[in-house]
Order: C-alpha cells, then structure tokens, then sequence
C-alpha cells in the first residue's frame, strides 16, 4: 500500500499503514499501491514495487547494498513492513519456527532518510525476538522476546523491558499452544494510535499440564519434550488484557467481567481510536460471544453486541485488525444467528444493520470499499462445492454476482484497498490454476489469464449428488478408471475428513488427486471419491454446519455410511471391495466407519487420528461436542475408541510419535483396545515425526508406500 514519489536517484515510498499488527502474523500479506496499479514485494535481500498488470516491470525499492550490515552479508528478507511516516523499513530475517510458523527471528531498520541500518534488539539471543513493529510515530519498536515485551527507542537505542514478570508459562505479547492452534492467535500486542501505550494479552498456563512427548532417537538416552496442553475438562489458561504506558512501564489490567479462566478472548483492538478497545470474548462453551469496550482511561467496559447460540459461535475470522466504516462509528460483523452467514454493520451502542438480505451464505469477508460503495464476499448460493466474489452495497440489499458466469469453479481475491483492481485466481476440477489481474467490479481482466501448470494432466472427476435413505443430500465427486467398463464392478477409494474444520468435496484444482497413492487409481483401476455431509462447512446454512454439535463421531459417520450404501447399489461398484482413508479428523472417521459399519467398508487406512475425544484439545472439541461432566457421554459414545470391539476389516493405523497436535498416546490407546479384543491391524509409527509425518528423510515416500501396498493387499484393484 503505497505511492511512489521520484525523490533524487530513488523512490521514497508513502504509505498507507496495512496496519503493522499484520506484519508480525505468519505470511506476509500484499502491499497494494494507493492507486491500485502496483504491489511491493521481498525479493532475495531486497524489496521490490511491481507493477500489478504486468509483473515483468519491477523497481527495486531498498537494495542489497542497503540492507547489508557493515563487514557482513546481505540480510535475506523474509517479511518487512514501512513505518506509517514511510521514512523506516522493518526487516524480518533468520527466522525460526513456533510450533507450526516461523514467528521468531531477526529484526533489523533501515532508515531512509539517514541510510543507515541498524539491528533490532541486538542484545538478545539470536533468533528470539517475535512480532516487531514500529510505533504509529516511528520513534519506537516494540517486540517479544522470551514472553516479555520490549520497546527500542530508534532514536537514542535504549531498550526498554514494559514487562518483567515473563516466564516459559506466563506470556505477554503472544499466546499458548492452544491459543494459536485453534484460535489462530500469534501476534499478542497492540500499539496504540496515539504511540503511548501498547494493549495486550497475557496468558497464564501455569497451571496447564504437560502432555510429555518422548524423543526415542535424537540421543543414546530418550528424553522427554513438554508441550503445555489442555486436554478436554482441564480448565484452559487465564487471559488478561493490559494496557501498559511506554513511558512508566506500568500495566493496568482492564476490568473485562467475567472469569478470566472460564472466558476467551481471542480478539482485541483498538477501537479505532487511543482511548477505548475493543474486544470478542466467548464463554468457555464457545456458545456465548460477547464485543466488549473498554474504555482505557476509567477502566470500564460496555457490552455493545452479544449473541448466544445453541451450539457454538466462532471467533472473529481475522486474527487481527477490525473492520470499521463511518471513521469508526460502525464495525463489519459476520454473524449466522438468522440461518445464514450474513453480514451486518453494527455502531458502538450496539444497533445492527443487515446488509446481506439474500437467502445465502457469506462465506468470507474481501474488503469494504466505503469510497466505492461495496462490501465484497465470497459465496456460493447454487453450488456449494464452488466459491464466486459478489457484492453488496454498503448500505446494504441485494447481492450481486461479481465474478464471470463461464468461470465455474473456485475463485480466489487479493483486493487492492481502494477496490479498484485484485489479483484473480480461478481452477476447477478440470481447469489448472489461472492468474489474472481485473478491473472491480466489471470484472475486466487486464492482464494474465494463463495456467501456470502447463501440460499436467488433471484427472476426470464427476460430481454428483447422492440422497440418503434419512432424506439428506450430499455433494459428492468421483475418479473412475480409465477404459471404464460399466458392465464390471470396481473397487471403491472413499476419501474421508467429516468435522468442521475442512471440506472434501470442492471443485478446485486438486480435487480428485490420488495423493498418498504411489502411482494412478485411475489407471490401476479403483473408482476414488469423496462424499460430504453435515458438519462440514460448506455454505448450506446454519442447520447444515451446526447439525454436528454433540454428533461428532455420530451423523457425520452416519451420513457418510447411509451414502456409501447408496452408492453400493450402483452396477458397477463392488461391494466387497470398499476401502476408507483419511487424516486427522479424517483418521477419526475412518476408524469409526469401518468400526461402526463394517458391513460397508473392509479396509481402512486411518492416518494421525483423535482415536479418543477425551485426548484433544479443549478449545477445539469442547466447542463441538460441549463441557466435563454433563456432556461427557457425547465424548466416550462417539469416539472410535468405543467401537474398537467392531472392527471386522483390515485396519492400518499410521501416527507420528512427535506429534504436538494429536498425540500419539491415542495411538496407544486404541493398539490397547484392539488387543484387548483380540483385534488384528497393521500399525505403522514414525518416530518424532509432527502431525504432517513429513520430517525426516524418506518420510514422504515411505508413507505413500505403506499406504499403497496396504491397499493393493487389501482391496485389489481393477474391475471385475
């Protein structure tokens, strides 16, 4: 988001702030030009503005030369952001990963005006300084290190420690295991407009118990790795907001009500202005949202919008920033309370406005344009396998559609801020990625418009719909084999995941891609397909998505298995020959499908499985399936664990012993289940692999052979 203005031999670059809280947060998102007609961009040891319609026209913004320490090498840039008086850059390098993101590492500042370079913290251990960013005025950087936040005057550089009482459990400025996991909390600081206090969480997971990984090959002797982790029924980690004077290093804690144990708050902000804050808080059921001002100075609050809900509301999407219309007298706001995901602008006294007024979900906000007029979203009203752009007046009523009717499939928007132009991506089953610059909201393209997977070969895959015998439909695709004879019965692949957290059946690029398959399922000679049913979030309604609260491991399994009987009736699928895979949570219904209904699938191949509910996390299954004593039964009766007596087919179980996310004692735990009812499978451990079982050298492809042979073994290919 910047101007380009000639000053003497180089460009000075004017921005508009993207807000630097979104810098400190894993990725780093488009710089957009004011104008719309250019970006800028990390390239190597240097930052370049390109041109957005044609990308072969760059202009290098901060060399090499200037980003290289006296008697040192080039700093490679992995993120940066300008400060808001465009005179600083903040350079992010030699970074390091916090479970799942490279959120620690070096910060440098290159001064424009004094073409000097300077480090960041340069007192502290290499690699450990986390979501850096400049203060509105430019004078100051702040940023974590060790749980603790600092503040560096860019002037005198004096380093100055705003909080002291930081321990490996008591957090300031960033979050729990938990937090970041499933509430995608990372950055946990907030300067404020006026560069005089700095807002922000602290945690305290003191209390929270370990959950002790075993590292069995790094060393002659096993050693323990602790991961802070909050099973279902453990209480979750006390959260403070404070506000902390830059000038005294005084925090005052603000007066948030209720139990700061038995409450979220995965959002928070300043509202706009350097006197209030705003915040989402959740009840420890996720049932109960609550947006909340603060008024900084008195330390009071008011609550300006609540909801409850019969089973769970999600926190806010954006895990930072705030949408505000009207010079922050209104917020965006995106709620499902009427049936639909629709949006809505709220004041801060609290009253509503619907925007979105069409029998349809909004499944994700793109941007306000309050200049232009138009709130652009995504949806999908006909098709729920598909996404498209529309638009909405800012004032509200009837959605247009955006994006071109000949373009079937999923489309993707990065939207310059000013509305005017977006990077397009588009694919379907059947067409590979394409990338083109548009004009908004005609749609006109202005550059681009190529595939950029040449001449890959994509496989042929049918949708179709398939109705239960409990009157539901579901949306489902399918791979047949080449040379396909209707007159012979093939095997059948179904790919499974089936919890709230993700969709199979979606018409994109990649859909119907073997996988973990070593070879082609086409071309062997398996029919391989994906059915979808409720709990899925896909843009069918409230009632479709939330029908799974309680029912984990329940209708979601039953969907799943009342389709599959329909699809047996089909000529040409062999009905002894019906195998099931999935990862995660699509390991969870793999097992519970081929232990709850073995007379439908033979084989399964169950991959990083939550085995056991009671063994997650409790921010994730707690939401879905409710709270210790009184809905524990939802827990145990649906967990695969319950039905390991079941199990009739063949079964192998894959789990990496490193794995942070879904732990491997659950692993142990059904192997004890199995043997307890004299039960044979296959097991298949990686040692101190992570939930991706991706580390280590030859994981990959060891894994893609396991799978495969265990297959072919167990549900030959080919047709019969």
């Amino acid at each position: 988001m910047f101007k380009l203005i000639k000053q003497k031999t180089f460009f000075l670059i004017l921005f508009i702030s993207i807000g630097t809280n979104c810098f400190a947060q894993w990725g780093q998102g488009t710089y957009w030009t004011l104008d719309g007609n250019q970006i800028m961009e990390a390239d190597g040891g240097k930052i370049v503005s390109i041109d957005a319609q044609d990308q072969t026209k760059q202009t290098t913004i901060i060399s090499e030369a200037m980003l290289t320490p006296a008697n040192g090498k080039p700093l490679e840039v992995v993120r940066f952001a300008f400060s808001d008086d465009n005179k600083k850059v903040l350079i992010n390098t030699n970074t390091k990963k916090v479970w799942r993101y490279d959120t620690k590492g070096d910060f440098w500042v290159y001064d424009i005006s004094t073409k000097t370079l300077k480090q960041i913290g340069k007192d502290k251990p290499v690699s450990s300084l986390m979501f850096a960013k400049f203060s509105p005025d430019a004078k100051k950087v702040a940023y974590v290190s060790k749980h603790n936040i600092y503040v560096e005057d860019l002037v005198t550089g004096q380093t100055k420690a705003l909080t002291t009482d930081g321990t490996l459990r008591l957090i300031n400025g960033t979050f729990d295991w938990v937090y970041e996991e499933e509430f995608d909390c990372r950055d946990g600081f907030r300067w404020s407009p006026d560069s005089k206090s700095i807002a922000y969480w602290q945690i305290d997971a003191r209390k929270i118990k370990n959950y002790l990984m075993l590292n069995t090959t790094d060393s002659l002797y096993p050693f323990t790795i602790p991961v802070e982790y909050p099973v279902v029924g453990e209480d979750p980690s006390a959260c403070k907001i404070g506000v902390v004077n830059v000038e005294t290093a005084s925090t005052t804690w603000m007066n948030v009500p209720g139990d700061s144990v038995q409450h979220y708050i995965p959002r928070m902000e300043w509202a706009n202005n350097a006197n209030q804050l705003i915040l989402q808080q959740l009840n420890r059921r996720q049932n109960e949202s609550k947006i909340i001002l603060v008024n900084v100075a008195a330390n009071t609050t008011k609550v300006i919008y609540s909801e409850v809900e019969k089973a769970w509301i999600d926190a806010k999407a954006e895990a930072t920033g705030w949408t505000w219309i009207e010079g922050g007298k209104k917020f965006i706001w995106l709620t499902e309370k009427d049936g639909w995901r629709h949006i809505y602008s709220i004041d801060l006294n609290g009253k509503e406005t619907l925007l979105t007024k069409d029998p349809f979900d909004a499944i994700s906000l793109e941007l306000v344009d309050e200049k232009g007029g138009n709130i652009y979203f995504m949806a999908s009203p006909y098709n729920a396998t598909q996404k498209y752009l529309y638009r909405v007046s800012i004032t509200g009523g009837n959605a247009v559609k955006v994006s071109p009717d000949e373009q079937k499939g999923t489309h993707g928007y990065d939207i310059s801020p000013n509305g005017k132009l977006a990077f397009h991506n588009f694919s379907s089953s059947y067409v590979s990625p394409l990338r083109d610059v548009v004009e908004l909201p005609t749609h006109k393209i202005l550059s681009g418009g190529k595939s950029n997977r040449g001449n890959f070969k994509l496989p042929d895959v049918e949708f179709f719909k398939i109705t239960t015998k409990d009157g539901i439909e579901m949306d489902g695709w399918m791979v047949k084999p080449d040379n396909f004879d209707p007159k012979k019965k093939y095997p059948v692949v179904f790919y499974v995941y089936g919890e709230p957290a993700s969709q199979t059946v979606v018409d994109r690029y990649g859909t119907g891609f073997n996988r973990l398959y070593a070879g082609s399922m086409q071309k062997d000679g398996y029919i391989y397909m994906s059915v979808e049913g409720r709990g899925a979030p896909a843009p069918k309604g409230r009632e479709w998505r939330k029908s799974i609260y309680h029912n984990i491991g329940d209708i979601n399994i039953r969907d799943q298995a009342m389709a599959a009987k329909e699809i047996l009736k089909w000529d040409y699928v062999d009905k002894d020959r019906i195998a099931v895979w999935g990862w995660s949570g699509g390991g969870s219904t793999t097992l519970n499908l081929l232990m709850q209904y073995p007379d439908i699938y033979q084989t399964g191949i169950s991959i990083a499985a939550v085995d056991n509910q009671l063994n997650y996390d409790n921010i994730y299954q707690e939401r879905y399936m409710g709270l210790l004593p009184e809905d524990k039964h939802y827990f145990v009766d649906n967990s695969p664990i319950a039905h390991a007596k079941n199990l009739e087919g063949n079964l192998l179980l894959v789990h990496g012993t490193g794995d942070d996310n879904v732990h491997y004692n659950g692993a142990e735990q059904m192997v004890n289940e199995l043997v307890k009812y004299n039960k044979t499978f296959q097991l298949m451990s990686y040692p101190n692999r992570s939930h991706s079982i991706s580390e280590g050298a030859g994981t990959t492809k060891h894994l893609s052979s396991t799978y495969t042979k265990f297959l072919k073994e167990n549900c030959p290919p080919g047709g019969r």
